[in-house]
């Protein structure tokens, strides 16, 4: 016997690859789909420099990781009806459009390599057998070069095109054929080891000046031989001239293991997937695992290790009828070869469907085909990128990351399979049920270990461009109807934490507001909602408003329609706020039920926040607000124009304070901002003038003559509130000013040291500014009392001397903050109550009155 050639680096990877037929043929013939990834030639390489023992762990760890995946697919495909994308249209409907478009690129990308990887390993089978010069035994007429072997190659991936574009019954005929062909390969392979005769094999190996020739042997059943290929023993691979190790060897075996997806990419093909995926691919990995550590004991007793070692295809060598075995290679290596060219066309036709990519793929999912005929542009376009690789010529780096592809795509599936299962949504439910999170998650560890032990390189390169995808497609894809399930996994988690949260632990020192904005109408409150945004430091923020209907007298409920609105307008103006619409009779009961029922758990609003009640005319703030000046978009529709000066207001004067008065009982802190659509916050908080912008702070109730105590509960609330304003980013260069008012015969030193002292223990780092309060308060008004006493009440000369002395300290501030005073309890009085207010703050610009009920400064640890 001639001595025979040993196979490439690359003929050997894609006999350890390229040598499955494609999984569909089970699903065309019985309603099964598998993955039957034959071992013929990667076992021997495995069991020569690893040994039996350690070949069978490499099994048994490589089939435990496809395992794990292979459950994911089995339970999302047995989940609902499949569709045109196999792994692509999985992902996608489960994670969403960021992750399936990202990983549907990669798995077409994937496909397309591996299609002109079994392509040029198919050319260089062919031209190792009928090349010229010869390289082995057998018939020689093929001219040898780059050119030629790209136009043998070009040739070949024509005719998987021409099969392609006939339909997938084509296809899954030939694929059939195919089949058998390996199927009797491995038939005759198994019954040569109990058939042939010892033999010698010499083998010429490659050699720097000419080549050398070694003999190999087959010893036929030999318990000496046996007990040689037990233990390991790795050498340097003659084809690269690298040291083999266990992570080389288990790489190069693991290739051969990742053709499980191959069926589910002919998921819109199927009569039957949710059937046919599982029981295929579960009976495919079942029987390949036998016949892989079947082949490996068969050889450890019957071939050396040197044979083992130097000729990859030595099966040829040993068969009782060695053509059979060459014309399986080629066979199952030019049904890999269409599998791969099928399944990037069927890719990248659900791409285009799904319209991820805009224009970029507008054209290749155009053409809806019949289900048994794949789009003509889609088929093109991956026949032209797998033309375009094939110039490679090698395709040994390649190789790594396409494998790294297909691992990366195998952890997104058990991520996708753990992501339901996490998010235990009603509507998760496969009829496969043998699996759990936990399988997922070995899934998921398993693909990621692998892809770092075969390629470090490829994997972070991989890694980075998925996560390039997932950023481009995050904000440049149109929004889906598919469903996130993101919004299933944060509800999940939300509900949890929520149940966590016990409203009977709370405690001062983690206190933080939690705001109820009530608005009318969005056109004349977009500034306010703006600065209750800055208010809220990291708390509940719930945008509120009263539809004054009767729903006995709708048809429907109105204010379904209007929640699109109000959310889109959550997102222009850039708000962390929830919305909250009721229907009720009045304002005054409509409020009352928001701050009832808003918020659930521990996170309900803690502090109201109301428009001031003025007879000024509300200006569409809206409209000028730079979400939209500057997008130069349109204000969202939704929101009626502005109620015109001349039309009555929605509530009385009574009503109003009458909300304040609620709040109160139902002790709710409360925020009344006046003047707030003027406040210019970007002019006032970047002007390069100087001094700084600054926040004034009273915390003295100035309609109480007889008090000028800063310390009550209130006070402290008004305090913490201005700090919590010049803690948000926004407002951090402002500077806060306290007035201290101090009254005759007094010690004002002693006051401000006090005062000074508390804002140290309070860490408020504040300007401490003496303001005399004799002037505002004249002899008559000196012993009045305040409302809740409802005996007598202070002057409007008082009230307007008051909002005087405020108006007197200058530079002009950005924002005040005044003292509100409870209302009276007599309901008569409220009218005076709101006039006093209109007059102190008349003139003093973005105002906000504030009153608070609980204790919300902490001066401990």
């Amino acid at each position: 016997q001639q001595p025979q050639a040993a196979p490439s680096c690359l003929q050997r990877e894609l006999w350890a690859t390229a040598v499955p037929t494609d999984p569909v043929l089970g699903v065309v013939c019985a309603q099964l789909t598998g993955t039957l990834t034959s071992p013929m030639s990667s076992a021997g390489f495995v069991v020569g420099h690893a040994g039996l023992y350690q070949a069978l762990a490499m099994f048994a760890v490589a089939y435990f990781i496809i395992g794990m995946t292979v459950l994911s697919v089995c339970a999302i495909a047995t989940n609902g009806a499949l569709d045109a994308g196999g792994a692509y249209y999985m992902i996608s409907r489960a994670l969403g459009p960021e992750f399936g478009g990202s990983i549907g690129i990669m798995f077409f990308l994937a496909n397309v390599c591996g299609s002109a990887l079994y392509v040029l390993g198919l050319v260089e089978a062919v031209v190792d057998s009928f090349g010229i010069p010869p390289a082995g035994t057998g018939v020689h007429v093929l001219p040898q070069s780059y050119w030629y072997e790209l136009l043998y190659g070009t040739v070949l991936l024509a005719l998987c095109l021409l099969v392609c574009l006939v339909g997938a019954s084509i296809y899954a005929k030939a694929t059939f054929l195919i089949f058998l062909v390996v199927a009797g390969v491995l038939g005759t392979i198994l019954v040569s080891f109990f058939a042939t005769r010892p033999i010698g094999v010499p083998i010429r190996l490659p050699h720097f000046n000419g080549s050398e020739i070694e003999n190999g042997s087959f010893t036929g059943f030999s318990l000496a031989t046996l007990r040689d290929n037990l233990g390991g023993g790795y050498a340097v691979d003659y084809t690269t001239g690298q040291m083999m190790s266990f992570s080389s060897v288990f790489a190069v075996m693991f290739n051969g293991c990742t053709g499980i997806m191959a069926g589910s990419n002919m998921s819109g093909d199927l009569k039957h997937p949710s059937y046919s995926i599982p029981r295929g691919t579960i009976s495919a990995v079942l029987f390949t695992y036998l016949v892989y550590n079947l082949l490996a004991f068969l050889m450890c007793a019957t071939c050396n290790r040197t044979l083992l070692q130097k000729d990859y295809g030595f099966l040829r060598d040993i068969s009782i009828f060695p053509p059979l075995v060459t014309v399986g290679i080629y066979a199952a290596t030019l049904s890999a070869a269409m599998s791969n060219l099928i399944g990037a066309s069927r890719i990248l036709y659900a791409l285009a469907r799904d319209d991820l990519f805009g224009e970029c793929l507008e054209h290749a999912g155009t053409h809806q085909s019949p289900s048994d005929r794949l789009s003509l542009l889609g088929s093109s376009t991956s026949w032209c990128g797998v033309g375009l690789v094939l110039f490679s010529g090698k395709l040994n780096t390649i190789a790594g990351v396409v494998t790294t592809f297909f691992l990366l795509v195998y952890a997104t599936v058990n991520l996708a399979c753990l992501a339901l299962e996490w998010a235990s949504a009603p509507n998760f439910r496969p009829t496969f049920r043998y699996f759990t999170w936990h399988t997922c998650l070995l899934g998921i560890a398993g693909c990621c270990v692998m892809m770092f032990l075969i390629s470090p390189v490829s994997a972070s390169a991989s890694l980075g461009f998925l996560l390039l995808l997932l950023l481009a497609l995050h904000y440049l894809s149109p929004s889906s109807t598919w469903g996130y399930i993101s919004q299933a996994l944060i509800f999940h988690q939300v509900r949890k934490y929520l149940l966590m949260l016990d409203v009977r632990k709370d405690h001062v020192k983690f206190w933080r507001p939690q705001m109820l904005l009530m608005v009318q109408n969005p056109r004349g409150s977009a500034r306010l909602i703006d600065f209750v945004n800055d208010l809220k430091k990291s708390g509940l923020y719930v945008l509120g408003h009263v539809e004054l209907q009767d729903l006995d007298t709708l048809p429907s409920d109105p204010l379904q329609p209007q929640q699109d609105s109000w959310l889109s307008l959550v997102d222009k103006l850039n708000v962390k706020a929830f919305i909250s619409l009721t229907l009720a009779p009045s304002v005054r009961h409509g409020v009352r039920q928001l701050l009832f029922t808003s918020g659930l758990g521990g996170m309900r609003p803690n502090t109201l926040v109301l428009g001031f009640y003025d007879d000024e005319a509300p200006q569409d703030g809206l409209a000028r607000h730079p979400a939209f000046t500057s997008a130069r978009e349109e204000v969202p529709l939704g929101f009626p124009p502005l109620r015109a000066p001349a039309t009555p207001k929605l509530l009385s004067p009574r009503e109003y304070v009458g909300i304040v008065a609620d709040a109160l009982k139902m002790l709710r802190n409360v925020l009344l901002a006046r003047q707030l659509e003027s406040l210019d916050k970007a002019w006032e908080l970047r002007r390069a003038a100087s001094p700084p912008p600054a926040i004034h702070v009273w915390p003295v109730n100035l309609l109480r003559p007889d008090s000028a105590r800063y310390a009550d509960t209130c006070s402290l609330f008004l305090l913490q509130m201005a700090c919590v304003l010049n803690m948000a980013r926004a407002w951090r260069r402002a500077r806060l000013r306290l007035f201290l008012c101090v009254e005759a015969g007094t010690m004002p030193h002693a006051q401000e040291e006090k005062l000074r002292q508390l804002l140290k223990d309070l860490r408020i780092q504040a300007q401490i500014q003496l303001v005399p309060w004799d002037a505002v308060t004249p002899e008559e008004e000196e012993g009045a009392v305040n409302f809740p006493a409802n005996t007598t009440q202070v002057s409007d000369e008082y009230v307007c001397a008051a909002n005087k002395l405020v108006l007197e300290q200058s530079p002009a501030p950005a924002v005040r903050f005044l003292y509100l005073p409870r209302p009276p309890a007599d309901t008569s009085l409220y009218p005076l109550y709101l006039h006093q207010l209109e007059l102190l703050t008349r003139g003093l610009g973005p105002t906000v009155l504030v009153h608070g009920v609980s204790a919300v400064t902490s001066t401990q640890l």
